[in-house]
């Protein structure tokens, strides 16, 4: 392709999806798909629409109303990607996990934001001993979108929220009403219901191979692209030249 063909695609914002695809697809063409890893593919996708056997296979091509080929192809393609992410990325997985752990850490906790310190001090005394519920009172007194949940935030990852309520919230104890506190124009009342620290899990290891895999093919992506840009400015200079000639 010439440099007028890039730079059109380039333009357009179409260039950049289409070389991270053609790297994709040069990539996962190495993996190699076998006749049990196809049948354990399709018989997933069958019971995942409520069939049992692998004999219902047509019966699935009826109900999708699309060619085998097609489909098989389209199973072969997510084999490939599924098991060229597991094999060069799960054993770097958990070191991953242990890096981000502090991000996926997950909350839940009952807010009360507002702008007025004594109104926030007086209703932290009404829920303190028991006079008023949490959530009574942030349904009529929130002035955030808590006010929509009964005060209830969450579950969210731990860093979501505003970095001095992050702190508040790595030291508080389930259950325990918070003093309130200010950040920026607002005082907030706060109690943690309830920390989930993440672990290890087959999802998470999962989640941690697809953040390197997508790191790796931008990475890769980039990579390209500079060297697509490099190649057109010297075809450029080298037309440039020609002509001046």
């Amino acid at each position: 392709m010439g440099s007028e063909g890039l730079a059109l695609l380039k333009q357009h914002n179409l260039l950049r999806p289409l070389v991270q695809q053609m790297l994709m697809q040069e990539t996962f063409a190495q993996v190699v798909v076998t006749d049990e890893d196809l049948d354990a593919a399709r018989l997933e996708m069958l019971q995942e629409r409520g069939y049992e056997q692998l004999e219902q296979w047509p019966e699935l091509l009826n109900e999708l109303e699309i060619a085998e080929d097609d489909l098989l192809e389209r199973l072969r393609q997510n084999i490939r990607r599924r098991t060229f992410i597991r094999d060069r990325f799960a054993p770097k997985a958990e070191a991953r996990f242990l890096e981000r752990k502090n991000q996926l850490d997950q909350v839940v906790y009952s807010l009360l934001r507002l702008e007025n310190s004594f109104l926030a001090r007086e209703l932290y005394l009404q829920i303190d001993s028991g006079e008023s519920n949490f959530a009574d009172l942030a349904k009529r007194y929130a002035e955030g979108p808590e006010r929509n949940t009964n005060g209830i935030v969450g579950p969210v990852s731990l860093t979501q929220a505003h970095p001095i309520l992050v702190e508040k919230l790595r030291v508080a104890q389930p259950g325990v009403l918070l003093e309130p506190f200010s950040i920026a124009d607002w005082w907030l009342v706060v109690r943690l219901e309830r920390f989930s620290p993440a672990t290890f899990t087959d999802d998470i290891s999962d989640q941690m191979c697809q953040e390197m895999f997508k790191a790796w093919i931008e990475e890769e992506t980039v990579t390209t692209l500079n060297r697509l840009d490099a190649d057109s400015s010297e075809l450029k200079s080298t037309i440039d030249f020609s002509v001046s000639q």
